[in-house]
């Protein structure tokens, strides 16, 4: 599960990096995947909605085991 997760971070990096930002994937335990925003994202007042609109949307329509992101 965690490579399956990592191929679908990978194909969002490229909008997070475009803004300064990046996202490192922490651990994957029973369908919560935890993950740290860095760069510009890990400051930006929006990355909660980074966060759940963006990396948990994906994750979550691409892998069916994906119950929820959480940033740590």
């Amino acid at each position: 599960m965690r490579e399956k997760v990592e191929e679908v971070l990978d194909k969002i990096r490229p909008a997070l990096m475009a803004d300064g930002g990046d996202v490192e994937l922490v651990n994957v335990d029973d369908g919560v995947v935890s993950v740290r925003l860095t760069g510009a994202c890990g400051c930006c007042g929006m990355s909660a909605m980074t966060l759940k609109y963006g990396v948990e949307r994906m994750l979550k329509s691409e892998l069916s085991g994906v119950k929820e992101v959480v940033a740590v």
